[in-house]
């Protein structure tokens, strides 16, 4: 077991404030709010949390001074931290960060009680073209959810009496320590149902699908995602949880994306990148002229502007960004041998140059 110093990263000649400060900052670092479904940051939310309720209260800081781990060896190495849940933590050390509710000046309000729940988020994701992305548009989509069974009526939960908590005291040698847990009967409701209906689950619960109208915003990008409110499945209250949409682009043929520009590379023929040329391109909504200067060298880009995609919330566009290639041909006719034979006798006599290879 860690040294409960250690763990905060303080002094034993740490003050009070000291010790406040460095549990508040650990506890904010493995917040689970900000480390969803992760048990190596719950594990030391916990510690840290076991830790400052030892080192936080003086007669219990000098018993650990003066007998350090001994104490928990003895009791068969069970730490109360250890068999308490999250929301045990909460309850008791709720004013840490100042007020009721933990953590409510860092987290928009804290962790919702067992009265102010809703029902699970949803998540979904949207595949969507490019020209979806260019010029916007809607999408259908069907999601399913749960919600409370028609008819179904409830009694209050003979476990916790509707309080929605129940209430362990334990005693150790620190003291007697008293938490608050959620409900596992009602699952914090304070109540449950009468009888449940047809075709419900144990819950009261059934599963329903709907179909959803999905606009999707002009400019959207891979991983982008929109919330909206009230449409996840509910509890046993009727109220909902969120939906999260997210966007994937879909590969396209020719084009890629960076940011808000299009790229694309193009082949041309050695006698045009020679003698330059005049081409048509595609672009994500129709296409363009493109100007081929004379004497274009391979990984040479071309800027055509404003065929990039829309930026979110503005009407201005990024530019496509043309990347040329150079086709030497491998197998030649009688005529365009000759052709390349008065060429090579024409540059033979150049100097070759040498150049350091750059990554």
């Amino acid at each position: 077991m860690a040294d409960f110093y250690d763990i905060l990263g303080v002094s034993k000649s740490a003050s009070a404030n000291e010790i406040k400060r460095a549990y508040r900052k650990i506890a904010m670092k493995f917040h689970p709010d900000r480390n969803p479904d992760n048990k190596e940051a719950e594990k030391k939310f916990k510690e840290a949390a076991e830790a400052y309720s030892v080192l936080s209260d003086d007669s219990k800081k000098r018993q650990y001074d003066q007998f350090g781990h001994s104490a928990y060896n003895n009791m068969g190495g069970q730490s109360g931290f250890n068999s308490m849940n999250m929301d045990d933590i909460f309850n008791q050390f709720g004013d840490i960060f100042g007020g009721n509710n933990p953590f409510e000046s860092f987290f928009g309000g804290g962790r919702a009680s067992a009265r102010s729940r809703a029902g699970a988020d949803l998540k979904v994701k949207i595949n969507v073209s490019y020209k979806e992305i260019v010029n916007g548009g809607e999408k259908k989509i069907k999601i399913k959810k749960m919600k409370p069974a028609d008819g179904l009526t409830f009694i209050t939960c003979s476990m916790c009496g509707g309080a929605g908590q129940v209430t362990k005291v334990t005693n150790s040698f620190l003291g007697q320590m008293r938490s608050s847990s959620i409900c596992p009967q009602c699952k914090g409701y304070g109540k449950q149902p009468k009888s449940i209906p047809s075709g419900a689950n144990k819950d009261g619960m059934i599963s329903v699908e709907e179909t959803l109208k999905i606009k999707i915003p002009s400019g959207v990008e891979d991983g982008n995602y929109m919330t909206l409110d009230g449409q996840g499945s509910e509890d046993l209250n009727g109220k909902a949880g969120d939906l999260y949409v997210f966007f994937e682009e879909e590969n396209h043929e020719h084009f890629s994306r960076y940011g808000n520009d299009v790229l694309l590379q193009i082949v041309l023929g050695y006698s045009q990148a020679v003698f330059g040329d005049k081409i048509d391109i595609p672009t994500i909504d129709g296409t363009a002229k493109l100007k081929v200067p004379s004497g274009i060298q391979p990984g040479q880009i071309l800027r055509v502007k404003g065929k990039g995609f829309p930026m979110m919330g503005s009407s201005r566009r990024g530019d496509q960004l043309v990347k040329i290639q150079i086709d030497v041909p491998s197998k030649m006719n009688r005529d365009e041998k000759k052709s390349i034979e008065k060429l090579l006798k024409i540059q033979k006599n150049k100097e070759i140059k040498f150049q350091r290879f750059e990554d």
